[in-house]
C-alpha cells in the first residue's frame, strides 16, 4: 500500500545502523500508533556512550545488521577481559523475559530480606499488565515492596520511565529510600521544580519528558488546569501512587488524576494501609484503575475477583509474624494521663455541656446545616486548646455575619469565647501535664530522648512550640513544627533532621499531615497525643510513625485527657480511654483498626463517633471488640482477600552473571576502559568491597538524574564511592543518620541496577566493532559457538531468551548452555589468555550462519516448553475475561436506563483486553546471533 511504513524486525540485542552510526538495541516497544519505539546505546566511535530513542515512523532507514554476517575477532586482552566483559554486559543489558515471574534482583536491595515483601512484585508480574494494590498494614514496609517491584520491572525493560506520586511530606523520604536501597534515582519535581525545568525547555516541550524517573506530590499534580495537558501527552512505563486512598471519591480532582495516570502507563502500583472507605463501590473504583475487567458488579464481588490485584497483610499474618518479630519491638499498652482542668477550663466545659452538648431544651443554639454535630466540633476544638476553640468560634462568627442571622448563636458564641479567653489567660492544665510527662520521659537539653507530639490544630501546635521552649528550657532548634502550611523544603528538612542522630531536634510537634507514610522511628519511640482524633484510622496512622518494623525500643503511646469530677459535665477521659484501648486491641488482633467501625474513612469515622457521643451511646456497645471471625462480608474480603495465605513461597532466580559479584565486574570494566592506571585514580578495599574512583565526564552526565541534594552533598559528579557489600553499605547509611550533617551516605550501595553499572555495561559493549564477536582460546575439545536467542511478542517485549553454546558444527550441531560452557572452559575472572587463535578464525568464520541456524532451531524446538507457563496464564486471563463480560452484560441488563451505551462500553473494554492478551505471546521471527567463540588452545592442524 502506498505510503505504508514497513516496520523492520528489530529485537532487544540487535545491532542497528541509523544515520550511518551503529547502535545496540536496549529495548523495543510498540506504541499505540503501531510503530516501534527503540531505545539504544551508541556503539560506533562518534556516538559511543550516548543513548538515543528512535521511532520507526520517523527514522525510515533503520538497518538491522545481519547476524549471519557477524565477524569473528581474536581477543588479545589479558585474561580475555574484553570478551568476558562483553558477554557479561550482554547478559546485563538483555531484559529478563516477561514470561519469568521469579524475583531476579529485587531481593538484593539494601534491606533485610523479608519473603513476604516479595509477594507484591511476583503478583504484579503474573498479571496481564504489571499492576497491583499494596494494602499492607502500617509499618510492614510498603515503600520497600514498591522498590522491589520497580527493580523487577527495570530488570524486564519495563521500568525506564517512572512517575511516583506521593503526599508531599514523604517526597524526600521516598526518594531517599529508592536511591540508597535500590539505586533507583527519582528527580523531585515540586511545582517550583517543574517551573525550573520549563524555563530550560522550548515552550512546546513537555516538562515530564525531561527526566526519565521523577517523584512529585499529589498536591502539585492535581491542578488540572496547569498539568493535565502535559500528563495526558506523556506515557510512563510505571506509575506509583502512594497513599492511594486519597483517590477514592469519584468526581474529585484526585480521582480524575488517578484515572488519567492509569491510562498513561503500562504498570501501575497503588499503595495504602487504608485503601477503601468501607464502601464496596469505592474499593471497586481503585481496583478498576488496575484492571477494568476484574469486577463486573461494584456492589457485589468476591475475593477471587480481586486476589490477583491485591496484597494485604498485617503484623500477625502467618507469613509476616515470624519474619518481623525479632526486629520490631512490641508496642506497650497505651497510657492515658488524666488531666484535672483549671477552674477556668471547668467553666468552659460546663458552658459547652449546658448550652451546646446537653442543653435542657434539647436544642443547642445552632442554625443552618450541621446543627447536630457542630457543638461537638466546638468541644473537640477545646480539647485541643482554648486557642483552638477561639479560632473555631471566630470562623463561625464570620460565617454567621455573612449570612446575617443567628443572633442567639452569636450571643452564645461570644459568651463561650469570653470563657475560653479566660482559660487561655490562666493557662491550660494539659500544658502543665505535657511538660511533666516530657520531663518524666527524659526530654531536656542534655538528653537524647525524642518525642513526637500530635495535635489536630495548627494553632495549638504553634502555641505549644512557644510554651515548651520556655517551660523545658530548650534551645529554639530543639523544637520543630510539621504541618501542611509549611513550604515543601522546610517540611523535608524537618523530617531529615529528626532522623539524624546528631541532630539537636528533640520535640517534633506534628499535625495529621505527618501521620501518613513518614518514618519517625529511627531515633524515637515516644509519641504523645496532645489531643486525640475521634478516628481509629487516624490514631493508627499516627501510632504507626513510631510503631513499625526496625523499631528497636518498645513504642510508648500516651494521650492526655481532660477529666471532671462532675458527672453531669462532659469530659474527655472516657472517650480517649475507649478509643485508645480499642485501637490497641484491633492493632494486636487484626493489624487494622479501621475494621472496628468498618467505614474506612477517617472523616466518616469521626462523624460516626460524634454521633455516638451526641446520642450518649455506650462506646463499648457501639464499637465491637475486634474479632476476625465476626467481620462483615466486605470487611472479611478486605482483611483476608489479599493475604494469599495458601500461596506457595515466592520463587527467586539466580542472577545471570559471569562474575562473583558486582564490584568485581565494575573493577574489571574500569580497568578495561582506562587508558592507564591513573585514569580513574581507583581505590579498592577487598574487605568491604569498596570502590572509589574519579567520575568521568560521560558518567557524570548519566548521574545528573540523581537526587539533587545527594549530588550536592556527596559530590559524586567528582568522585564516587560504592560498595557491593550490604553489611558495609548499611553501616555507612547508619553512620550518616548518626553523626553526619546529611542523611545521604558517603558510600553508596552498588545495587544490581545501579547507574554506574549501566554505564560500565555500555562502555564494555562498545569495545567491539560493528557486528563483531570475540574469539577466546581454552582447553576445550572442539569449537564452541556462543549464541544469544530472543523471541519477542507483538509489543516488542522479550518472551523467550536462550543463551546457547553450539558444538558439533557443521554436521551434528548440539546446543548447550552458555554459562556452563564458559564454566567448563575455565573462562573465569582469573583466566589466562594464551593467544594464538588466528588460525581458527579463518577456518570457523564460514560456520557462523550454521551456528545461527542451529541456535534458531533449538529455540523453536524449546518454544513450547519455555512459553508454556505464559500460555497457561493467558488462557486463564481469557477465561476470566469471558466470565467478566458475561457478568457485566447481565448487570447492565438488570440496571436498565442507559443500557445500550453501557453494553457497548463492556464490549469495547472486552475487545481491548482481548487484543492485549493476544499480543503477549511470542510473535514474528526470533532474533539469534553469535556473541562469541571458544576454540581449543592448540592451533588447528
Amino acid at each position: 500500500m502506498a505510503g505504508e511504513t514497513v516496520t523492520p524486525d528489530i529485537a532487544v540485542g540487535s545491532q542497528i545502523v541509523v544515520r550511518d552510526e551503529e547502535w545496540l538495541v536496549r529495548s523495543v516497544r510498540r506504541t499505540r500508533h503501531g510503530d516501534l519505539r527503540i531505545e539504544a546505546s551508541g556503539a560506533s566511535e562518534l556516538v559511543r556512550d550516548q543513548d538515543a530513542v528512535f521511532y520507526t515512523s520517523l527514522d525510515r532507514d533503520i538497518e538491522v545488521l545481519d547476524p549471519r554476517a557477524t565477524e569473528l575477532v581474536p581477543d588479545a586482552s589479558p585474561g580475555f577481559r574484553s570478551s568476558r566483559l562483553w558477554l557479561e554486559s550482554l547478559l546485563r543489558q538483555s531484559p529478563t523475559p516477561v514470561t519469568d515471574t521469579n524475583i531476579v534482583s529485587g531481593h538484593l536491595g539494601l534491606a533485610d530480606r523479608m519473603d513476604y515483601q516479595l509477594r507484591p512484585a511476583h503478583q504484579a508480574l503474573s498479571n496481564l499488565r504489571p499492576r497491583i494494590l499494596i494494602g499492607d498494614a502500617v509499618g510492614l514496609g510498603k515503600t520497600l515492596e514498591i522498590g522491589i517491584t520497580l527493580t523487577e520491572l527495570i530488570e524486564r525493560g519495563r521500568g525506564e520511565r517512572i512517575l511516583v506520586v506521593t503526599p508531599r511530606a514523604v517526597l524526600e523520604q521516598f526518594q531517599h529510600e529508592m536511591w540508597t536501597r535500590y539505586a533507583i534515582p527519582l528527580v523531585r519535581l515540586d511545582s517550583d521544580g517543574i517551573q525550573k525545568v520549563r524555563q530550560t525547555l522550548p515552550a512546546t516541550r513537555n516538562p515530564f519528558s525531561y527526566y526519565k524517573r521523577v517523584i512529585v506530590s499529589i498536591d502539585t499534580l492535581k491542578n488540572p488546569a496547569r498539568y493535565r495537558h502535559h500528563l495526558s501527552g506523556h506515557r510512563w512505563d510505571v506509575v506509583v501512587i502512594d497513599e492511594c486512598h486519597n483517590l477514592i471519591n469519584k468526581g474529585t480532582q484526585n480521582n480524575k488524576l488517578a484515572r488519567l495516570l492509569a491510562q498513561q502507563t503500562d504498570a501501575l502500583i497503588l499503595a495504602s494501609a487504608t485503601p477503601h472507605n468501607g464502601e464496596p463501590e469505592s474499593f471497586a473504583e481503585l481496583i478498576k484503575l488496575l484492571d477494568p475487567t476484574a469486577i463486573a458488579d461494584p456492589k457485589d464481588y468476591r475475593a477471587s475477583d480481586i486476589e490477583h490485584l491485591y496484597v494485604r497483610r498485617h503484623r500477625n499474618s502467618p507469613d509476616v509474624k515470624l519474619e518481623v518479630g525479632h526486629r520490631w519491638a512490641q508496642r506497650r499498652k497505651p497510657r492515658v494521663v488524666p488531666v484535672t482542668p483549671t477552674a477556668e477550663e471547668h467553666a468552659v466545659l460546663e458552658e459547652l455541656t449546658d448550652t451546646w452538648l446537653r442543653p435542657e431544651s434539647g436544642r443547642p443554639p445552632v442554625t443552618g446545616q450541621g446543627r447536630g454535630l457542630f457543638p461537638w466540633t466546638l468541644f473537640k476544638a477545646f480539647l485541643s486548646s482554648p486557642s483552638a476553640l477561639r479560632t473555631s468560634i471566630r470562623r463561625r462568627l464570620t460565617t454567621l455575619a455573612g449570612r446575617g442571622d443567628g443572633e442567639a448563636e452569636v450571643t452564645a458564641l461570644q459568651r463561650l469565647d469570653e470563657l475560653a479567653a479566660a482559660a487561655y489567660a490562666r493557662g491550660p492544665a494539659k500544658l502543665d501535664a505535657l511538660v511533666r510527662h516530657l520531663s518524666d520521659i527524659g526530654v531536656s537539653k542534655d538528653s537524647d530522648t525524642r518525642v513526637v507530639v500530635f495535635s489536630e490544630r495548627i494553632d495549638t501546635l504553634r502555641w505549644l512550640s512557644d510554651e515548651l521552649r520556655g517551660r523545658l528550657k530548650l534551645p529554639a532548634h530543639a523544637i520543630e513544627l510539621l504541618h501542611a502550611q509549611r513550604p515543601d523544603n522546610e517540611v523535608q528538612q524537618v523530617v531529615e533532621d529528626f532522623a539524624l542522630e546528631s541532630s539537636s531536634l528533640r520535640v517534633l510537634l506534628a499535625s495529621d499531615m505527618a501521620s501518613e507514610g513518614l518514618n519517625l522511628h529511627r531515633q524515637c519511640h515516644q509519641l504523645v497525643h496532645y489531643d486525640l482524633p475521634w478516628s481509629f484510622i487516624r490514631i493508627q496512622q499516627r501510632n504507626g510513625r513510631i510503631d513499625r518494623y526496625l523499631q528497636e525500643h518498645e513504642p510508648q503511646i500516651t494521650a492526655l485527657a481532660l477529666t471532671s469530677e462532675d458527672p453531669d459535665t462532659v469530659s474527655d477521659l472516657r472517650v480517649v480511654t475507649k478509643l485508645l484501648e480499642k485501637e490497641h486491641a484491633a492493632n494486636q488482633a487484626l493489624g487494622d483498626a479501621g475494621a472496628l467501625l468498618d467505614v474506612r474513612d477517617a472523616d466518616i469515622e469521626e462523624e460516626t463517633v460524634m454521633g455516638f457521643l451526641r446520642d450518649d451511646a455506650d462506646l463499648d456497645v457501639k464499637v465491637p471488640e475486634p474479632e476476625p471471625d465476626e467481620l462483615n462480608p466486605f470487611a472479611a474480603l478486605i482483611a483476608t482477600g489479599g493475604e494469599h495465605a495458601d500461596a506457595p513461597p515466592v520463587p527467586t532466580a539466580p542472577r545471570r552473571t559471569l562474575f562473583d559479584d558486582d564490584d568485581n565486574f565494575l573493577a574489571e570494566a574500569l580497568a578495561e576502559i582506562a587508558d592507564d592506571d591513573s585514569t580513574f585514580n581507583l581505590y579498592r578495599e577487598e574487605e568491604t568491597d569498596l570502590l572509589a574512583f574519579d567520575t568521568p565526564k560521560d558518567l557524570a552526565e548519566r548521574l545528573r538524574d540523581l537526587p539533587e541534594s545527594y549530588l550536592r552533598e556527596r559530590e559524586v559528579a567528582t568522585r564516587i564511592r560504592l560498595s557491593a557489600q550490604p553489611r558495609y553499605a548499611e553501616r555507612r547509611l547508619a553512620k550518616a543518620r548518626a553523626d553526619g550533617d546529611s542523611l545521604w551516605p558517603d558510600v553508596g550501595y552498588l545495587a544490581p541496577n545501579h547507574p554506574v553499572l549501566e554505564w560500565a555495561t555500555s562502555r564494555a559493549l562498545a569495545r567491539f566493532g560493528r557486528n563483531q564477536a570475540p574469539v577466546m582460546a581454552a582447553p576445550v575439545a572442539e569449537p564452541v559457538f556462543l549464541t544469544q536467542a530472543t523471541w519477542a511478542n507483538a509489543l516488542g517485549q522479550p518472551v523467550l531468551t536462550r543463551w546457547g553454546a553450539v558444538t558439533g558444527l557443521p554436521d551434528d550441531p548440539e546446543v548447550g548452555d552458555l554459562r556452563e560452557a564458559l564454566e567448563r572452559a575455565g573462562l573465569k575472572e582469573q583466566a589466562r589468555n594464551p593467544g594464538g587463535v588466528e588460525g581458527w578464525v579463518d577456518r570457523l568464520q564460514p560456520l557462523v550462519p550454521a551456528a545461527v541456524a542451529a541456535a534458531t532451531e533449538d529455540l523453536r524446538r524449546h518454544r513450547t516448553e519455555m512459553e508454556g507457563a505464559l500460555l497457561e496464564r493467558l488462557d486463564e486471563h481469557r477465561r476470566r475475561l469471558s466470565r467478566w463480560e458475561q457478568q457485566a452484560l447481565f448487570v447492565v441488563e438488570q440496571s436498565g436506563g442507559q443500557g445500550r451505551n453501557k453494553r457497548q462500553d463492556v464490549l469495547d473494554t472486552s475487545g481491548e483486553v482481548s487484543a492485549l492478551i493476544d499480543s503477549l505471546a511470542a510473535a514474528g521471527e526470533p532474533f539469534v546471533r553469535v556473541v562469541g567463540l571458544i576454540v581449543p588452545s592448540n592451533q588447528p592442524a
